[in-house]
C-alpha cells in the first residue's frame, strides 16, 4: 500500500479554501482511492457514475444534489456532462450547500462539454501515477510506469498484461465515453507510431503520410491523447533573441510503462538494448522533475544552429534550466553555456542516473535523479527548524 501523503495534503488545502475541487487525470491512477480518504464510497453523498444506481439517482440532478450537506463526491463526471450547469447553479446560488469533490478522467477543457463553465469556481488538481517521491524503486517505476496496478503487479508479466488491457480499454471504450469519435484501430496505430516520436520535435506531416490521412486529423489525434493525459506536448520557448528558433512542440509520453508497451518492450532486458533507451529515460526524468517542482510554466528551447535546452521551467519568477543525460559522467557543453547565458537562467542542472552530485564549471551542477529535490527539502527543513528555535524578541 502506497500512502500519497503530499497529494492528500494538497487536496485538504484545496478543500479548505474552495467550494469545489476537481481531481483530473487518466483512469486508474488512484483518484477514487484518494477520494475515499475523504468520503467512503458507500456514503449517500458519493456518486460513482459508472455505477447504474448512481446514474439513476442523478437522473434528476438538481433534486438529488440540492438537499445534500457536507462533502459530495462525483466520480467519473465526464460520463454526465449535463451535471455541469447544475453544479454551477448550486455553487453560485446555494452558498450554504456542501462542497464538491469532482473526479474526471480527462482535462478540464475536454470535460467542459457544457456551455456552462466552471472555470473560476473550481480548483483543479492533476493526479498522475506514482512518482519517485512516493515509491522506493526508481528503476521499476521507470520500467513499469506509475500506474498503481502496473507498478505494484506481482510480476513483470502481470504488469505487462495490465498495460495491454489499459491500452485496449482506452482506445475501445474510454474515448467513446468521452464523446470522441475516433476509430479504435486508427487511434491505436497512431498511438503506437507516436511512441517512436517520444522526446522528439513533432511535425504532423510524416505521421499523416504514414497513416494516409491529412495533417489536421493527426493533430486532432495528438490533441486527444494530450487532453486525456496520455502524452505531454512540451511547447517551445521563443523570444526575440536574434536566433532562428524551433517553434514546434516536443512529444513525451506521460507514463513510460505505456511507452514501453507500445514500443514492443516486453522484458526488462529488452529495454536496455532498445534504440529508444536514452529517450525513454530522459522523458521519465523530465516528467519527474516537472512533478517535483510544480512549475508555473514549462518549455524546451532549441535553435536551428544547434543550441538547445531540454527543459525550461518558470517558477516564482525564476528561470530554471535542466538537461537530461543518460550517461555515467555528464560534462559541460557549449550548448549548455549558450542556453545559460542567452536565456538568463537562475540555475542549470544536468540530471543523470548516477550517484554523486558535482559542479560543472561555475554555471551548472550534475545531479543524480534519485537525489533531485532532496537538497531543497533539507534546506526548507533547516530553515523551519531555525524559525522554531529562535528565541522571542525582547520588547
Amino acid at each position: 500500500m502506497v500512502t500519497r501523503e503530499k497529494l492528500l495534503a494538497r487536496i485538504r488545502t484545496a478543500l479548505s479554501r474552495s467550494k469545489a475541487v476537481a481531481l483530473v487525470g487518466p483512469r486508474q491512477v488512484g483518484k477514487t482511492t484518494l477520494a475515499r480518504a475523504f468520503l467512503p464510497t458507500k456514503h449517500p453523498n458519493y456518486f460513482d457514475l459508472e455505477n447504474p444506481v448512481a446514474q439513476v439517482r442523478l437522473q434528476e440532478p438538481m433534486t438529488a444534489l440540492e438537499p445534500l450537506k457536507g462533502l459530495v463526491v462525483i466520480d467519473e463526471v465526464q460520463l454526465a456532462p449535463n451535471l455541469f450547469p447544475v453544479l454551477r447553479v448550486l455553487m453560485d446560488d446555494k452558498p450554504d450547500n456542501g462542497q464538491f469533490l469532482i473526479l474526471g478522467s480527462a482535462s478540464p477543457k475536454l470535460l467542459q462539454q457544457s456551455s456552462e463553465s466552471l472555470l473560476g469556481r473550481i480548483e483543479v488538481i492533476e493526479v498522475s501515477g506514482f512518482d519517485m517521491e512516493e515509491v522506493p524503486d526508481l528503476e521499476m517505476l521507470w520500467r513499469r510506469g506509475g500506474y498503481p496496478l502496473s507498478y505494484l503487479a506481482s510480476s513483470e508479466e502481470n504488469s505487462l498484461q495490465w498495460r495491454r488491457n489499459a491500452v485496449n480499454r482506452f482506445v475501445e471504450q474510454d474515448l467513446t465515453q468521452l464523446g470522441i469519435n475516433v476509430a479504435s484501430p486508427a487511434m491505436l496505430r497512431f498511438w503506437t507510431m507516436l511512441a517512436h516520436y517520444h522526446g522528439q520535435i513533432w511535425n504532423a506531416a510524416e505521421p499523416a503520410r504514414s497513416l494516409g490521412v491529412n495533417e489536421s486529423t493527426v493533430r486532432r489525434y495528438l490533441d486527444t491523447l494530450t487532453q486525456t493525459y496520455m502524452v505531454r506536448q512540451l511547447q517551445p520557448w521563443f523570444e526575440n533573441l536574434g536566433k532562428r528558433q524551433v517553434k514546434h512542440p516536443k512529444i513525451y509520453f506521460s507514463d513510460t510503462g505505456l511507452l514501453h508497451y507500445l514500443l514492443g518492450i516486453r522484458q526488462a532486458d529488452d529495454l536496455l538494448v532498445h534504440p529508444r533507451l536514452g529517450a525513454s529515460w530522459e522523458g521519465f526524468a523530465l516528467e519527474q522533475v516537472i512533478r517535483r517542482i510544480q512549475p508555473d510554466q514549462a518549455y524546451f528551447w532549441s535553435t536551428h544552429s544547434g543550441a538547445e535546452l531540454d527543459l525550461l521551467l518558470f517558477k516564482d519568477g525564476k528561470r530554471l534550466g535542466f538537461e537530461f543525460k543518460r550517461g555515467d559522467a555528464p560534462k559541460l557543453t557549449a550548448s549548455m553555456r549558450t542556453s545559460f547565458e542567452v536565456l538568463e537562467l537562475t540555475s542549470l542542472q544536468v540530471i543523470y542516473p548516477g550517484e554523486i552530485a558535482y559542479p560543472l564549471g561555475e554555471i551548472a551542477t550534475a545531479m543524480p535523479l534519485k537525489q533531485f529535490g532532496l537538497e531543497q527539502d533539507s534546506l526548507e527543513a533547516r530553515q523551519a527548524l531555525v524559525k522554531v528555535s529562535l528565541p522571542p524578541r525582547a520588547k
